[in-house]
């Protein structure tokens, strides 16, 4: 006899979106949630008018992602002001306190090393630690840390994560519909649950995606979704009772 099982699925961004076809795309392949660069050194930046224009396109229950750097806490509040069911998304040097300021729901980035081998002396990045400053926030986002402010396409070792994080988290940088079935399966035990976040995963070129692609990635992420939940079957079954 088998248990009934509560599987909590892995929601999807589609992030650094510039054109109303790709955000159409984003919705008709399932996306919970598309994301507006409103960096402006960012090849995928966007204005906030054209944000907002791109924002009116969703449907409910499709959340739009504000992503900032190190910005003035009253455009932020101005962004707010005209996107009202945004998400925030802080990828900068932001404390705690400068992410409360707008005083609406966010994300953290959390920039994760590539070195798999520090040296000797140094510590590697302290997510439990990061995850209990920011605890304010909806979910803390893993990408790679690499030079400028973003993940630049790269992934980081997903194995030297903790194995057991008290934070919903999303797994960003480098994920493509190739790899994103893998990173899925290492992260997920390790939260409560689990987002993905992909950009340049998805793109034919710097801000403008592909249908195809989104569609692939999107297959994998519910194919890595089936998958976990078998082994959780399999795992009830097996279990003594």
């Amino acid at each position: 006899m088998s248990i009934p099982i509560t599987f909590s699925r892995t929601r999807i961004k589609i992030c650094g979106l510039t054109r109303e076809e790709d955000v159409d795309a984003a919705v008709a392949a399932g996306a919970d949630a598309i994301g507006f660069v409103m960096y402006e050194p960012s090849p995928r930046h966007v204005t906030l008018e054209r944000a907002a224009a791109l924002a009116s396109r969703l449907p409910p229950f499709v959340t739009p992602v504000l992503l900032f750097v190190n910005e003035h806490a009253t455009k932020i509040i101005a962004a707010c002001a005209r996107i009202p069911c945004a998400l925030l998304q802080f990828h900068g040097d932001e404390t705690p306190e400068a992410c409360l300021q707008a005083g609406r729901p966010f994300l953290r980035a959390a920039r994760i090393p590539l070195d798999d081998n520090p040296e000797p002396g140094s510590l590697r990045f302290d997510l439990l630690k990061y995850a209990q400053d920011y605890s304010s926030a909806q979910a803390i986002l893993l990408d790679a840390h690499v030079e400028g402010f973003g993940g630049g396409g790269k992934t980081f070792n997903w194995s030297l994560l903790p194995p057991s994080v008290n934070a919903h988290l999303v797994l960003s940088g480098g994920l493509t519909p190739a790899n994103v079935l893998e990173g899925i399966l290492q992260v997920r035990p390790r939260c409560p649950t689990l987002a993905v976040d992909v950009s340049s995963g998805v793109e034919i070129a710097k801000g403008i995606k592909s249908a195809d692609k989104i569609n692939q990635f999107v297959a994998a992420v519910r194919a890595a979704d089936e998958q976990l939940a078998k082994n959780i079957v399999q795992h009830v079954r097996l279990s003594p009772t």
